[in-house]
């Protein structure tokens, strides 16, 4: 039997208490008085064991602000969701990080992780759920802003709590996303300057001449267009020489900037084979032969590029100079970049630019 959607009472009640303690609710003779007590209602909700759960709520200031906060109750029991006043926040966003992290990889847990407990909790930790608007949004947006917070960071803040908001509609918590059409104004995106054939061949010259340590992943990066981290991945069985392929498995991450850790690749589109040039199978069998002059090819390490004794190389020191007696590469008057398209489209440009690196290869 489907329950009436008419049902529910609103009365008048208080917090006086008789001589035992035991407080008089609407039993009080002070509420005669029409300016004693508060407003309240009361209806019945159905619950999962069809055991009777009767919803009280108090204070409101009026009759008509009571029996609008009960036609609410009712309006988001006919459309299926799922009323708890008495969650905040907090309360949600630490329980959703908690189910997300079971899916998401270590970084982005690790953002979402310091958002909400350094932005979004502090902000909006305390207000009940279903009472977060657009305007509690708004006005932190206002408020980071004008304390010279970057739009970025506000943003990606705003898209974290977003993608919170989604998932509680989805699980018929909320009705609505406060946070959906918050507009942040971005920067201008800044063009980044790419490396031309003879720059490409002049650096990559340049790091045959002076011995670079790292001369092989540089040669490995522009030959093949993979990321940064997909490169310091790489894993000798998922290398194959003589067939002059290679599969992206893995990418080397930073979790939190603090520990090196192996994931998936970033897209599902960038988990492929890739066809490699005669100057980057020269480049793998160059790193072969010193792996085995630093005896860093045993059990215990299958990782091209490291670092004695047998861990990764990190994804910063592999593009920016160390402090000695380590010195890494000098950097040359642009930086090296890739255009900022898809990664299919970057391996496009690679493959371009291949044939004439090859040509410019050092004998």
């Amino acid at each position: 039997m489907r329950p009436d959607p008419n049902r529910g009472r609103v009365y008048r009640r208080c917090g006086c208490r008789d001589d035992h303690g035991r407080q008089l609710g609407a039993r009080c003779p002070q509420l005669a008085n029409p300016r004693h007590g508060r407003w309240a209602f009361a209806v019945d909700m159905p619950s999962p064991d069809r055991k009777r759960k009767t919803m009280r709520r108090s204070g409101y200031k009026t009759r008509s602000d009571a029996r609008a906060a009960l036609a609410r109750v009712l309006e988001c029991e006919r459309a299926g969701v799922y009323i708890d006043d008495a969650q905040t926040v907090a309360d949600y966003l630490v329980g959703w990080l908690d189910a997300k992290a079971r899916r998401l990889k270590p970084n982005t847990v690790a953002r979402y992780h310091d958002y909400l407990h350094n932005d979004l909790l502090p902000a909006f930790g305390a207000v009940r759920l279903e009472r977060l608007t657009h305007q509690h949004v708004y006005q932190f947006v206002r408020s980071q802003l004008a304390s010279g917070r970057g739009p970025v960071t506000v943003r990606r803040c705003i898209a974290t709590l977003s993608s919170a908001l989604n998932d509680a509609i989805r699980q018929r918590r909320l009705t609505h996303n406060a946070a959906r059409y918050t507009a942040i104004p971005l920067p201008r995106r800044i063009e980044r300057p790419c490396w031309t054939v003879e720059e490409a061949a002049a650096f990559l010259r340049h790091c045959h001449q002076i011995e670079d340590p790292l001369t092989e992943l540089f040669e490995v990066l522009i030959c093949t267009g993979m990321r940064k981290g997909e490169a310091l991945g790489l894993h000798w069985a998922d290398v194959d020489l003589d067939a002059r392929l290679l599969f992206v498995r893995h990418t080397l991450i930073a979790v939190d900037n603090s520990r090196l850790a192996f994931n998936s690749p970033k897209t599902t589109g960038s988990r492929d084979w890739i066809a490699l040039s005669a100057r980057a199978v020269d480049a793998l069998r160059q790193r072969a032969r010193r792996h085995r002059r630093q005896a860093l090819t045993g059990a215990a390490y299958h990782d091209l590029y490291g670092t004695p004794p047998c861990r990764p190389l990190s994804t910063s020191t592999a593009t920016s100079p160390a402090k000695p007696p380590r010195m890494l590469w000098t950097p040359p008057p642009r930086p090296l970049t890739t255009p900022n398209t898809r990664p299919g489209k970057r391996r496009q440009e690679s493959a371009r630019l291949r044939p004439q690196c090859d040509h410019n290869q050092p004998k």
